[in-house]
Formats: structure tokens, sequence, C-alpha cells
């Protein structure tokens, strides 16, 4: 089963990338998920338990460098016959 999480870090900073934002993007990075970057949230997705693992490690991580909030939803990615969507 593959999975999107989506989630987003505070406190913004619209002068900078804060240094949680830049330890979630590090988790995401070597976890090897899909990723997308937004103005006001990030997307990755891949198989269930290396998505789950990195959220882990994201919601850690970025607490650990100073966010006060992580939000996040995760959904599960329709699989068609053929492979991924």
């Amino acid at each position: 089963m593959r999975l999107r999480m989506e989630f987003s870090t505070e406190p913004f900073d619209l002068d900078g990338v804060p240094a949680h934002a830049l330890e979630a993007r590090r988790v995401l990075d070597e976890a090897g998920l899909d990723v997308e970057v937004g103005p006001f949230g990030t997307t990755a997705e891949g198989e269930a338990e290396v998505v789950l693992a990195a959220l882990d490690r994201v919601c850690r991580g970025a607490f650990g460098v100073g966010a006060s909030r992580v939000s996040v939803q995760v959904t599960t990615v329709p699989q068609t016959s053929g492979g991924r969507t």
C-alpha cells in the first residue's frame, strides 16, 4: 500500500526557511520519498512503512529544532492495475 502525507510545520517564517522545515525536508530526502514542497506545506508519497517511519522522524526532528506545531494528514494512494497512479 502507498500513502501520501501532507504536513506543515510552524511557526511560519516569511523571511527565510526555519530550521524545523529544513529538518523535515532532510528526513524526507533521507527516506527516499517522492516529495513536493509548496509555500504552506509539503507532500511526501511512498510505501506505507517508509512514509509512517518518516512521519515519526519528521515530527521528532521538527519539534527537536523549534517547531511549535506539526499539522499532518495521511491518505492512501489509489493504485491502478498498471502500478502507481
